[in-house]
């Protein structure tokens, strides 16, 4: 059981060290701040003096409680000073031989019930504590940066872990108010895992050139309910550093399709196109200010417009109220039309103009998920005319919701993104890599998505979340798209996504 005021040790004290010395000293433990580098420690306790500071300034803790805080926080001049912790975490270079020799000098110099933990983000814990003499005492222990407003910590067991040592780490983070979530130890743990659907199918999307990264985002931003698209993240992150992790995870997971990196990514790290870091990424940037492109006003709407709606439109009756309004008519002969419209479910306009006999030059495809009241997405087939195009945007912007006109794209852009995440998120569920409430957990907190996966799923709907997942499979033969089992049994089951696997014992 953890005790109030047991003694950490820190080891690093950049911006993951000094971030972890701070929250636990917050919690009220001691902290022993420790870094190779002269200097470094020192630099690291006035920063957090100054977060206090400030803190204190703007009346959300005393004076006298913000001098309390950094009174705990020890530095020491070596390694000798962590004697007597109880547990120690170090936030160093992310490097193997580095970590393994750290903790290999650490462990005769700590007590034997002492508890080693790794920040590591991307490295095994197993091959880190291959190094020691006492591997059940040695877990993973990842932070998000900001380390105090990120309120989530994965602890990683390893193989060897003991219990315990999960227990005990567990108690400890969620003794500072942060969410501890378990994550096997596998790649990107349980938040970066999760978190590839997002990257990898937004590049998919440009890769295909179905829309822009501008488009993209703001369709997953305005339509999906997002805070960030994936290429305002990456911007955020730097293209460089999701760049290695996207290829680091693809080649740990022996090249599994869902986590293929795009060949799009590596050009642009070239070219130092890494984001706000450098000025320029998918976006350009003005010191820390995104040029935004500009949004163009939707066309006039012609005068007699005529339209013919799919009978199977998820919202024939809504979009035939939108064309009312608009002063189109809606007509029931295809001949008749100047504008026909669909609403495929992960298939692309095209394939469906030619599997419902439609004229593909007068079609268009209107996203049927929820969302319709909040940005629409209108997609072309391969050969609507531009006349057609211009129809159809004008149509739906008529009641002043915004519309984003796309390429052909098996499963527009929001329902593509959308079920990738979903059957990852599925696949880390089979694999137990996470239980369902940590998975959920973990990826509201520590990526800010607006509901956890599963739980987006469920507001799909698991059978058309599946059927998505099964047409865009069909026509793109790509088993990246290949529905996860934990998906399938559930839907085909008519149960929620968040059900649990049943009991063995």
């Amino acid at each position: 059981m953890i005790q109030q005021g047991i003694a950490i040790g820190v080891v690093g004290a950049g911006t993951m060290g000094r971030g972890i010395a701070q929250l636990f000293a917050e919690a009220g433990h001691e902290v022993r701040l420790y870094d190779v580098q002269d200097g470094a420690a020192v630099r690291a306790r006035d920063f957090v003096a100054d977060l206090l500071r400030r803190a204190a300034d703007k009346g959300r803790i005393t004076p006298e409680q913000a001098q309390a805080v950094l009174e705990r926080i020890q530095l020491q001049t070596t390694l000798d000073g962590l004697a007597g912790c109880d547990v120690v975490i170090e936030a160093v270079i992310e490097d193997l031989g580095v970590k393994r020799e750290l903790f290999r000098t650490l462990e005769p110099i700590v007590g034997d019930q002492a508890i080693l933990a790794s920040n590591t983000s991307s490295l095994l814990v197993a091959e880190i504590a291959a190094a020691c003499r006492r591997p059940q005492r040695v877990a993973g222990l990842h932070f998000f940066n900001p380390v105090p407003l990120m309120k989530v910590v994965e602890v990683i067991p390893a193989v060897r872990t003991a219990p315990e040592t999960v227990a005990t780490l567990r108690q400890l983070v969620q003794g500072t108010g942060h969410r501890a979530v378990v994550a096997a130890d596998q790649p990107g743990f349980l938040v970066n895992h999760a978190g590839r659907g997002l990257y990898t199918e937004g590049l998919r999307v440009i890769e295909e050139q179905a829309a822009t990264p501008a488009q993209v985002d703001i369709l997953i931003r305005e339509a999906a309910g997002f805070r960030m698209g994936p290429f305002e993240l990456l911007d955020l992150t730097g293209l460089d550093v999701s760049g290695k992790v996207m290829e680091s995870i693809y080649e740990q997971f022996q090249h599994e399709p869902r986590f293929r990196p795009s060949s799009l990514v590596r050009p642009r790290i070239a070219a130092g196109l890494y984001g706000r870091k450098s000025g320029e990424g998918w976006y350009r940037y003005q010191g820390q200010q995104r040029i935004e492109p500009e949004r163009q006003p939707p066309p006039p709407l012609p005068d007699g417009l005529k339209v013919w709606i799919s009978r199977d439109a998820e919202q024939h009756a809504g979009i035939a109220t939108l064309a009312h309004k608009a002063g189109a008519q809606v007509v029931s002969e295809m001949s008749q039309a100047d504008l026909l419209v669909l609403q495929p479910w992960g298939r692309d306009a095209t394939s469906c103009c030619v599997a419902q006999g439609v004229d593909a030059t007068r079609a268009v495809a209107l996203d049927p998920l929820p969302g319709l009241d909040r940005h629409r997405t209108v997609m072309l087939s391969a050969v609507t005319t531009p006349g057609a195009r211009d129809a159809a945007l004008a149509l739906f912007s008529s009641d002043g919701v915004p519309a984003t006109l796309i390429g052909d794209s098996p499963g527009f852009v929001v329902q593509r993104i959308l079920v990738t995440i979903v059957n990852i998120a599925a696949n880390i569920a089979q694999r137990g890599i996470a239980t369902v409430a940590d998975l959920e957990d973990a990826v509201k907190l520590g990526l800010g998505y607006p509901q956890g996966p599963l739980t987006m799923g469920d507001a799909i709907g698991p059978m058309r979340v599946l059927t998505i997942l099964r047409n865009m499979h069909a026509c793109t033969g790509d088993p990246r798209y290949r529905p996860s089992p934990w998906l399938q049994r559930r839907a085909t089951l008519g149960v929620s996504l968040l059900t649990p696997e049943a009991p063995r014992t």
